[in-house]
């Protein structure tokens, strides 16, 4: 296929719109189903770089939620835990190591990723197919399906769900060439190479990185690769937590990002898990009751009564008290920034929600503030020399 024509661009007003090789070759994808957007392409293509990447960099099957060119989650395959399986609602018995490497990348926000689009390192088999037919989202790209997951991925959204296959083994040219205004802009495509060797600089007196932090910084420089700057990316687990994405400010990028990992970290409380749900509460419905519950106007939901709509009892408030000190349990967290920390400001945002380990360019006038400020903490950073702006 030379070109795919799409409905429209960005918006219903920018037409003509389609997609093609400006050499005239094929396009190295193919649509299975259904007819892909503007915004569905950015994504599809921004998010299988991740992936790819991710799984070249780990070893290990990778998936990433994307919603508006940038990631609303990104993981490796790891083994759900029973705490896992509850709070990102997975109710199915067989869970592939593919499966779970998106299970883990949705429900790093459940909320951002409503609507998603789904990215895929390997085959998509029945099991990663089965707990994708259940969410909203908005399309999926793979290098390939099993005939059993196309089957059931076809009968998502009445049969129009998007689904795409690339070729794994396409290259794209070495210079890109973007339009704005109608002037072009060319570059030399982002081949920058992610991997252990770019941690070795480890500039604070703490220097014990284990292998599982190696993990996780070459996690969150991937994903901040392919994340709208200004950017910040915090990970646990080999799973990104909290991505703080297309900021001015560094410090807001860093204070967002921290506010997502600090509610990923609180939907595993006690009080979230036990909610007395209703029969029947889609999943979409429960991940805006907890957002509302773990939020500040949960007791104005309650003098409402909001709450009856979707739990059996009205539940008490969290306070805030409460969920200060459980955030303060988490610990071990990795954070990574695509550009350097002009202040310790963002050390200190980052250590409250139990930031250990840290990964950034460094190059700052005040370098020596912000490893100060890692030294007072005991955290362990690494300075990677390496810029990661994506627009």
């Amino acid at each position: 296929m030379k070109e795919f024509q799409l409905k429209y661009g960005c918006n219903p007003n920018q037409k003509p719109a389609k997609v093609f090789m400006r050499d005239g070759s094929d396009l190295p994808f193919e649509v299975l189903n259904g007819r892909p957007g503007y915004i569905n392409f950015m994504d599809a293509l921004n998010s299988w770089q991740l992936v790819m990447e991710l799984k070249e960099a780990t070893g290990l099957p990778s998936a990433a939620s994307f919603k508006h060119v940038s990631p609303a989650g990104a993981a490796v395959a790891r083994p759900l835990t029973a705490t896992d399986r509850r709070m990102y609602f997975v109710e199915q018995e067989d869970v592939s190591p593919l499966a779970s490497a998106y299970i883990r990348a949705r429900g790093a926000d459940r909320l951002c990723s409503y609507g998603d689009w789904a990215a895929l390192s390997d085959v998509c088999d029945a099991s990663t197919a089965r707990y994708l037919k259940d969410e909203v989202s908005d399309g999926v790209i793979a290098p390939g399906y099993t005939d059993e997951a196309l089957e059931i991925l076809k009968t998502k959204k009445k049969g129009n769900y998007n689904i795409i296959k690339i070729d794994a083994a396409y290259v794209c040219a070495p210079q890109e060439i973007k339009d704005v205004y109608g002037i072009s802009f060319e570059q030399g495509h982002n081949n920058f190479k992610i991997n252990k060797e770019l941690l070795a600089n480890i500039v604070t007196k703490n220097k014990d990185l284990p292998e599982e932090a190696v993990r996780d910084m070459i996690l969150s420089l991937i994903t901040l690769k392919y994340t709208q700057s200004n950017s910040v990316c915090y990970v646990k687990d080999g799973m990104a937590i909290g991505v703080g994405a297309g900021q001015q400010s560094r410090i807001h990028c860093t204070r967002l990002a921290g506010s997502k990992a600090d509610n990923w970290y609180l939907r595993q409380s006690p009080k979230v898990l036990e909610l007395p749900w209703k029969e029947g509460v889609r999943r979409p419905d429960r991940d805006n009751a907890i957002d509302v519950y773990i939020s500040d106007e949960y007791e104005d939901v309650l003098r409402d009564g909001e709450w009856q709509k979707v739990f059996t009892r009205k539940p008490e408030v969290f306070t805030a008290e409460e969920k200060k000190a459980w955030i303060a349990t988490q610990k071990g967290l990795t954070v990574g920034s695509d550009a350097f920390f002009p202040f310790g400001d963002n050390i200190e945002r980052a250590r409250k929600s139990g930031a250990q380990y840290i990964a950034e360019p460094g190059g700052s006038i005040r370098d020596d503030n912000v490893i100060e400020t890692a030294d007072k903490y005991g955290m362990v950073m690494a300075f990677t020399g390496m810029r990661l702006f994506h627009h």
